[in-house]
């Protein structure tokens, strides 16, 4: 009697011993029973004991397991379409020969394709020694969710659970001329041709795994392949998809993750010819793609790299990124209400690029946070008043006037960014400025602060932080001490002595402590403190 499976799942096989036979195990003991499975796994002409395995457990589970050989094709795209040409199950799943799944993943999954009629399931996936995997997606189990607004287009593996009735109505196929997302095409026009797409979040179904040879063929591929295949993926998507915000919605991704990844911190250091190529094949897409509402919701760092690359201006592109690399982001320029990030270009007639390439309009908490240190801390008496005077070197040029310098009471949140800034919420109090602050500009860029922040004769604790204004927002930056000596402790008052001291706390930031020598606790220290002030005034 013919088998009808529920589920066939597909694995594209090339040199991935040992991890192959977990693989396999894992498959093979799925709840869903092996008489509603079938594997369909093929050997792409493996060099290593791939083969024999396959071979191995398709003696072990007779008609379950179906092994084909073939030489190899240099990519999983044909052994894929091989195998889609002989699967029986309702439903197809693909899984990579060196990852696993959870015992019940395929039962779940089917199990809610068939209770909410999904064309689609996206299983949970995390990654294991190390591997990446986007997870915003998984925070919820959803039956109905759409491709243009969630996070779905950062999750296009072929990882998922198709209907077989979806893949061979629109014939879809994985083009086997991409070394590399070979399976974005096919997620991306599954997704956007299904009637139903459904997540399970509440059970990891899936299993990604970080080889420690590092010998996915994802990792080797160069900068020219990826950008050839990125180019593939990108026009296939466009056919089916029109211009406007659904198709921006799916090329966010490819801007952020894909192309963005071609001009990381080793593009200086590739042939000149090469860099040239990127930037003309980025120009393409960009030109074409980059729409002015998908570049305003980009961060300036990647925009700028963006903006250069389009403009063919290879050496200012080469030197932004060796720049940032070597000395982080260049100081933010204020002026009024609006900030830039000044990276090579920045109102250069030759490069051509206007001033909203180079604007910031994103939080920029952490930047600020790495770009401001403290370059001293002393303490300044004139009379009976004490001042603590706070020298630190910050991130930002141009208009400096809404900075303050000031002791904050209490913790920061935890809502605080890791770095230790935070923006401020827009109802909160602005800062108000005590005491004296001047500006001047750093000869290594970014401006120098100085405060002199008058004492009061008080027992607190407070923080020193920095207040400022970028681009209509305001940010508290905790001010670090980074193993800067501290001043000594020091007495002040005669009447009601007090002592300050400058230390650093567990988070390593700058803390100021003011107290009274002593506390009177009965009617003689109360007198005591009469005499001392009777004393003082004869």
């Amino acid at each position: 009697m013919t088998r009808s499976p529920d589920v066939s799942v597909v694995v594209a096989v090339y040199n991935t011993m040992p991890y192959l036979t977990e693989c396999l195990n894992s498959l093979v003991r799925q709840s869903i029973g092996l008489d509603r499975l079938e594997i369909v796994a093929v050997d792409d002409g493996s060099t290593d004991d791939s083969g024999a395995e396959l071979d191995r457990f398709a003696e072990r589970y007779p008609g379950v397991v179906k092994v084909l050989h073939q030489e190899n094709s240099g990519g999983p795209a044909a052994p894929s379409n091989r195998a889609l040409e002989i699967v029986s199950g309702r439903f197809v799943y693909f899984i990579g020969s060196d990852d696993y799944l959870g015992d019940e993943a395929l039962e779940r999954m089917v199990s809610y394709a068939d209770e909410h009629d999904s064309d689609v399931v996206v299983g949970k996936m995390v990654g294991t020694n190390g591997r990446y995997v986007h997870q915003k997606l998984y925070e919820e189990t959803s039956p109905d969710i759409s491709l243009y607004a969630s996070s779905l287009p950062f999750t296009l593996a072929n990882t998922k659970l198709f209907r077989r009735e979806l893949v061979e109505k629109h014939q879809l196929r994985f083009p086997e001329d991409m070394p590399v997302g070979s399976d974005q095409p096919f997620t991306i026009e599954a997704c956007v041709r299904a009637r139903k797409i459904s997540v399970l979040g509440d059970y990891t179904c899936y299993y990604a795994v970080k080889r420690g040879d590092a010998s996915n063929i994802t990792y080797r591929a160069d900068h020219l392949a990826r950008l050839r295949c990125a180019t593939r993926i990108m026009e296939h998507t466009a056919a089916l998809i029109e211009a406007g915000p659904q198709r921006d919605a799916v090329f966010k991704r490819h801007f952020e993750w894909e192309l963005s990844k071609l001009l990381l911190d080793d593009f200086p250091a590739l042939p000149v010819e090469t860099r040239r190529q990127i930037c003309e094949g980025l120009a393409v897409l960009l030109e074409a793609y980059f729409t002015d509402g998908l570049r305003d919701a980009t961060g300036v760092k990647r925009r700028v790299r963006f903006g250069l690359a389009q403009r063919g201006a290879v050496d200012e592109l080469t030197r932004a990124i060796a720049d940032e690399a070597e000395h982080g982001t260049p100081p933010f320029l204020l002026e009024g209400d609006r900030a830039f990030a000044p990276y090579p270009g920045f109102r250069d007639a030759a490069v051509g690029l206007d001033d909203r390439w180079y604007e910031v309009r994103e939080t920029v908490a952490g930047r600020l946070s790495a770009g401001t240190r403290l370059e001293s801390a002393d303490w300044e008496q004139h009379g009976t008043e004490l001042s603590c005077v706070v020298r630190l070197r910050t991130g930002i040029t141009g208009d400096t006037s809404s900075a303050v310098i000031a002791l904050a009471q209490g913790a920061m949140p935890q809502s605080a960014d890791k770095p230790g800034a935070r923006r401020l919420p827009k109802d909160a109090p602005r800062p108000k400025r005590s005491g004296t602050l001047t500006a001047e500009a750093a000869n290594d860029g970014g401006t120098l602060l100085t405060a002199r922040i008058p004492l009061a004769l008080t027992r607190t604790k407070r923080g020193v932080r920095l207040y400022v204004e970028v681009a209509g927002s305001w940010y508290e930056i905790p001010v670090r001490t980074e193993g800067l000596p501290m001043p000594l402790a020091r007495r002040w008052g005669s009447t009601d002595p007090h002592r300050v001291a400058a230390n650093t706390n567990t988070k390593g930031r700058l803390v100021i402590t003011t107290a009274p020598l002593w506390e009177p606790k009965s009617g003689v220290g109360a007198r005591l403190r009469r005499t001392l002030s009777r004393s003082k005034r004869k």
